[in-house]
């Protein structure tokens, strides 16, 4: 009787479970691939969609039948008095049956997948001009991006160079590095293929963007990639998703918009990497060439916002600097001229040139103050010829004040002749050694003392301010006076 009872109760929840099932998978179909009502963002994302469709529904039938015939057997075969169990250690057609269906049917979803697999990871070359690199490394808990700069080209890296200042082991001596950017989130055009260097500096992550049906483990020493293309923009799908019920209600962050109006894309990780695994969500956005282009325009390179002029600077290398750091000193030069000839007080119409430089205890200017922070001074006395400068030398308090006075002369002169070689007219030019009489730093440390010996500018007078004076309306001055 109990078996009876039981039998009949495991009919009741194989119907019950079957039902229940189905419709659960019905009601969560749309979230089977964690994305949500509507379809793939990413030009691959239907062969995915399409090849999970298929192993869902050959499974599915699986699952059904083998469930059924679980519980019916449960049933129908129940222990009762004058019967029998029939002993059957092995019987060739059920094994012939069993073996060859699941191996036809797993070779069948196997094929399919490993072809859509090579259809969406087709080796893509880095050199290609309508591939845009980027690299993404997770660690605990945050993913650290990288993006190519002006010459869309990622720069080396080593994890042995790894460091607080140094997130992803940067070799700064390649040239490629300086121009790189470390955004806080992925922006991406839409209609661009995109290959992503995926890489885990500690444990091992995923890089997963489920709208774009991306999915790849980020393993410690073993770089990994996907190609994608995105095929909607963030307000694209924003505009498809109105239309479903479940976005058509208050966002709880935003009570006076919509979920759809709030929705983006986003890049998790989808391995339980630690307790902090659940912050490693990063914005997503996907927008037009033109709002990307903007975008690109407003980074800074992190080896110019970080690294520039720091500790860890590896530049100038065997007296030579990179375009990149060259045009970075260039601006600096031309920031503080700009600001001297602005300035009213005269105090302020005098800066430091920071990279003019002796060999030591002489005069003789080095070959890197020459090629690069003098040549600025030559451009910007050719670009304002009503610029008129005094150089002044100065050195720290170590030695007799009589020799500090003509050290500070000598190279105040050096530097005055190197501008007369190359052009300079000398009316426009004084130098004048001030010796340790006006230190900026204490002279009783190294780094004071390193301050004192230095090269000042100082703006005498200036076309430019001539000008603004002329289009002000005042009384433009002879060239006695």
């Amino acid at each position: 009787r109990s078996n009876r009872t039981t039998s009949r109760w495991l009919l009741i929840f194989m119907v019950a479970f079957l039902v229940l099932g189905a419709g659960s998978a019905y009601y969560y179909k749309n979230w089977l691939l964690g994305y949500g009502p509507h379809e793939s963002a990413s030009e691959h994302g239907a062969l995915i969609d399409g090849i999970f469709n298929i192993t869902v529904i050959i499974t599915g039938i699986v699952f059904v039948i083998t469930q059924i015939a679980l519980f019916y057997f449960s049933y129908k075969y129940r222990a009762r008095k004058g019967r029998k169990a029939v002993f059957l250690p092995h019987n060739n057609t059920v094994e012939v049956v069993w073996t060859v269906i699941p191996a036809v049917t797993m070779a069948i979803l196997v094929i399919g997948g490993l072809d859509v697999w090579n259809t969406v990871m087709a080796d893509v070359g880095i050199d290609e001009e309508d591939v845009l690199e980027i690299e993404a490394m997770g660690y605990q808990f945050a993913w650290q991006l990288r993006y190519p700069g002006a010459d869309d080209k990622l720069g080396d890296r080593d994890f042995r160079l790894t460091s607080g200042t140094n997130p992803v082991g940067q070799d700064w001596t390649d040239e490629a590095n300086l121009d790189d950017l470390h955004p806080g989130e992925i922006v991406l055009p839409v209609g661009q293929k995109v290959r992503v260097r995926i890489l885990a500096r500690d444990v091992l992550h995923d890089f997963y963007l489920p709208h774009f049906r991306v999915k790849m483990d980020a393993v410690p020493g073993m770089p990994t990639y996907f190609v994608f293309t995105p095929v909607k923009t963030t307000e694209e799908y924003r505009q498809q998703l109105k239309d479903y019920p479940e976005y058509q209600q208050p966002d709880p962050n935003e009570p006076d918009k919509q979920l759809w109006e709030t929705f983006n894309y986003e890049l998790a990780c989808a391995e339980l990497c630690g307790k902090g695994h659940w912050s490693m969500r990063r914005l997503v956005r996907i927008v037009t060439q033109d709002e990307y282009d903007q975008w690109l325009s407003e980074q800074v390179p992190y080896y110019q916002s970080t690294i520039y002029g720091s500790k860890d600077d590896p530049w100038p290398i065997d007296g030579k600097l990179p375009g990149v750091t060259s045009e970075l000193r260039k601006q600096q030069f031309t920031d503080k001229l700009e600001a001297a000839i602005a300035a009213a007080e005269p105090a302020e119409k005098t800066f430091v040139l920071d990279y003019v430089t002796f060999e030591t205890g002489s005069s003789a200017l080095t070959q890197l103050s020459k090629d690069y922070e003098l040549m600025n001074v030559v451009s910007a006395m050719q670009d304002d010829p009503g610029l008129v400068i005094e150089l002044g030398g100065h050195t720290d308090n170590t030695g007799n004040d009589e020799g500090n006075l003509a050290l500070s002369q000598s190279r105040a002169n050096a530097v005055r002749d190197f501008l007369l070689q190359k052009g300079i007219d000398g009316n426009r030019l004084s130098a004048v050694g001030y010796g340790e009489t006006d230190p900026i730093g204490d002279n009783a440390t190294e780094k004071g003392r390193a301050k004192n010996r230095r090269t000042a500018f100082t703006v005498v007078s200036s076309g430019q301010t001539a000008a603004a004076t002329d289009e002000d309306g005042a009384v433009p001055m002879s060239e006695e006076s």
